[in-house]
């Protein structure tokens, strides 16, 4: 038995799905203005590589701060396959250019980019310089290739209408998303929450875990697996490894080290535009301690003008236990999975259902009506995506796709 399943491993093929652009990640904005970037943003029309990216795709800025440095990246969601662009700008021309890798989130199809800003400006296109007149129409063009080779594809998108500004929440499960999905850093790491916005993310949902010395970690599993972590000799529950061993014996798929949960809302707080952080309660056992860190940084949040939520997620009936036995709740914002009865019995200021219970449309309006933020989660099939953002009524959605969740609300009209 233990020869076939040697066998089967073996023969097992390893996906991957690298990164082919190397980015300078550097600060500033250069000749893209505030006035510019607002600009972009907006639904366009796909006019040439609508086989591979659909016939229209949302643009969005985003940015990232290391100090008082901000690095500014454009995110394009397209509407197959889970699909996006990661474009940061190329201070190497003089124009309005910016370069940068797409990818398909359902497979392992990436490649190149290439755009610049045009605009155009009676039946011509010339260069953008930042003013329109009516009539105008941006135009990004471009190219795209498979994986590393030099992009030889034409790429042209053309504006059609602003994005959808109607508030809504795209928040990203495991800080980000799946380490199985092969994006370019491990889930639940600091290195994907500070990309986790370039993946259309407003917020992010993280797993809290402690280790045999209490440390508040971040990691997802029961146990140590090769799913999750690097070849090494241990095995089982991280609650049996102290925080010591995990940070010097254990690195995360992609080589990071499993975080604590100071470091992950250091960065949020310092490093994202995140708007929202999900405190998914993996631990069994007393809260105080994730308690006494999502007030610290909830009040640095406030000091650094961030409108930032920090909330604790109570997924379970244990869960509502170690909340109930705080002996200060005040000021501890919480976030209920189970029914309605129990989340309005906690007065938690958010419902959060699971999306295989369907729309709840008049138990979603009723918790509304009572001034109760409500989000669905775990949901990725975009089809059903597509659906719960058209009929209006969710707050927001936890994903393992979030450039799906901005590609559909955005483009939604």
């Amino acid at each position: 038995m233990s020869l076939l399943l040697l066998l089967l491993v073996g023969c097992q093929k390893d996906y991957e799905a690298p990164v082919p652009y190397t980015f300078t990640n550097k600060p500033g904005a250069g000749k893209f203005t505030p006035a510019i970037r607002r600009a972009m943003e907006g639904v366009y029309r796909v006019t040439d590589g609508a086989g591979l990216f659909g016939d229209q795709v949302a643009l969005k800025w985003t940015y990232t701060n290391e100090g008082t440095d901000t690095t500014h990246y454009l995110s394009v969601f397209t509407g197959l396959d889970a699909g996006f662009f990661n474009l940061e700008i190329n201070a190497k021309t003089d124009s309005l250019a910016m370069a940068g890798y797409w990818r398909k989130l359902v497979n392992t199809r990436t490649g190149l980019a290439r755009l610049a800003v045009r605009v155009r400006h009676s039946g011509r296109l010339q260069a953008f310089t930042g003013s329109l007149v009516e009539g105008d129409t941006l135009v990004m063009e471009g190219m795209y290739g498979e994986n590393s080779t030099q992009p030889t594809q034409k790429l042209t998108l053309a504006y059609s209408r602003p994005l959808n500004r109607r508030p809504f929440s795209i928040m990203a499960h495991r800080s980000g998303g799946r380490t199985s999905d092969l994006l370019p850093a491990s889930e639940n790491s600091v290195e994907i929450i500070k990309l986790a916005s370039r993946l259309g993310a407003t917020g992010i949902e993280i797993d809290v875990r402690y280790t045999k010395d209490g440390v508040p970690i971040l990691y997802h599993d029961n146990t140590l697996n090769l799913r999750l972590v690097q070849k090494n000799g241990l095995a089982g529950p991280v609650e049996n490894y102290t925080y010591q061993q995990l940070s010097s014996l254990i690195r995360l798929i992609n080589g990071e080290k499993i975080p604590t949960l100071e470091e992950a809302l250091e960065t949020v707080v310092n490093n994202t535009s995140l708007e929202f952080v999900w405190l998914d309660t993996k631990y069994i056992g007393p809260m105080d301690k994730v308690q006494a860190i999502q007030q610290k940084y909830r009040q640095k949040a406030i000091l650094a003008r961030r409108n930032l939520r920090i909330v604790i997620g109570l997924p379970s009936t244990d869960a509502v236990e170690s909340y109930k036995a705080l002996s200060d709740k005040e000021n501890t914002p919480i976030l209920c999975e189970l029914d309605t009865s129990i989340t309005r019995n906690l007065n938690a200021r958010i419902w959060a259902p699971r999306w295989t219970l369907g729309p709840q449309t008049e138990e979603v309006k009723a918790m509304q009506a009572e001034g109760r933020t409500v989000f669905v989660w775990t949901l990725d099939e975009p089809e059903f995506i597509r659906e719960f953002i058209a009929e209006n009524s969710f707050d927001g959605i936890l994903s393992n796709y979030s450039p799906v969740v901005a590609y559909y609300h955005y483009v939604d009209q």
